[in-house]
């Protein structure tokens, strides 16, 4: 089983692209997102339990690097267990980390499902070949679809992190449209939210365009207004942990309130996604269950308080971005205008 999985990380590490997380042997590496953009430090991940306090912890996120973070999870467990029983509970707390990323839930319970109690090892690997070049060719049509949307000077805005640290390697959701755009030589531009508090913009997806030489302009999250009132800004291009049966978003917290922006200032608001982040069995943004975090998390600024002991402090970690201000939704196959319940059903249903 081994020798697939190295030849599938061969292949991968021939295609130039930036790996948020891999097997070797019977250990799991990922980079520790937390470090970025000042240090590279690389973990190995030996048991299901610390692969599921790594994601818990952040170090590992993105909604496509989740999913791919439940099939390497699923493989170690594998390499664990003996007995599907035993196999099935790891599965089962990896799923329970992160309740608003749906990708995650979806490729532990896609690899996990109807599974031969003498052959599941076997059957496991070969699931997971399957959904690492799955996601990479997400990422890639993705990226094609939504890079007809860009022309050439425009600028565009992102939100949080949705790249290729968030998904495969080429470049996630919304980097995976900006890359595709700037290959084609089109000279543009990308302005980034910083996103507090985890500041996963100015901490990721700079360091992410600043490797792939995309010019780029970091603001704090209370600009995103400024910048589109002053005709500053294209389009706006954000990535997805969950899109709802009608089209509703849950996105990182602060993209509802650049969509409404972006809405008042004719802006377009695309979100790029993947067939796996769509849920059709989700009716709408109310019944998506949205993580609270530790609300210490708002109270400190790397690693140093800014605010006094005993303050109170939330942090919803998502928020929902209702259909209504969507102009589109890149997908793999495309993408999806309104109405867009009748058209996701009709391409995913």
């Amino acid at each position: 089983m081994t020798r697939l999985v190295n030849a599938l990380v061969q292949e991968l590490r021939e295609r130039n692209l930036l790996l948020p997380i891999w097997g070797e042997g019977e250990k799991v590496i990922i980079l520790d997102q937390t470090r970025l953009p000042f240090k590279t430090v690389y973990l190995e991940i030996y048991t299901v339990a610390d692969l599921c306090t790594a994601i818990k912890d952040m170090i590992i996120r993105g909604s496509g690097a989740l999913g791919l973070a439940g099939a390497w999870g699923a493989y170690l467990a594998s390499l664990k267990n003996d007995s599907l029983e035993a196999f099935q509970r790891d599965l089962a707390a990896l799923k329970a980390t992160r309740p608003t990323a749906v990708n995650l839930a979806k490729t532990v319970d896609e690899i996990g499902s109807d599974l031969n109690p003498r052959q599941f090892k076997e059957q496991v690997v070969q699931r997971l070949l399957d959904i690492v070049r799955r996601q990479l060719n997400f990422e890639l049509a993705l990226g094609e679809a939504g890079a007809a949307l860009i022309h050439d000077g425009d600028t565009i805005m992102t939100h949080c992190h949705s790249g290729a640290l968030a998904g495969a390697g080429y470049g996630g959701r919304a980097l995976s449209v900006i890359r595709r755009a700037w290959e084609q030589g089109k000279k543009i531009s990308v302005l980034v939210n910083e996103t507090r508090p985890y500041l996963q913009g100015a901490r990721i997806t700079a360091w992410e365009l600043k490797r792939l030489g995309i010019p780029f302009t970091l603001i704090t999250d209370n600009m995103s207004g400024f910048c589109l009132e002053k005709g500053m800004v294209n389009l706006v291009v954000v990535g997805s942990d969950r899109v709802a049966r009608n089209g509703d978003l849950a996105n990182k917290i602060g993209t509802y309130l650049h969509a409404l922006a972006a809405h008042d200032n004719n802006v377009p608001f695309y979100t790029a996604t993947s067939s796996h982040t769509i849920d059709l069995n989700t009716p709408s943004g109310d019944a998506i269950p949205v993580e609270m975090r530790d609300a210490a998390e708002v109270l400190t600024l790397a690693g140093q308080p800014i605010a006094q002991p005993g303050t109170r402090a939330l942090y919803p970690a998502f928020d929902i971005t209702p259909h209504r201000l969507i102009t589109g939704i890149i997908t793999e196959k495309g993408v999806i205008f309104p109405p867009f319940e009748k058209n996701l059903v009709e391409l995913f249903g």
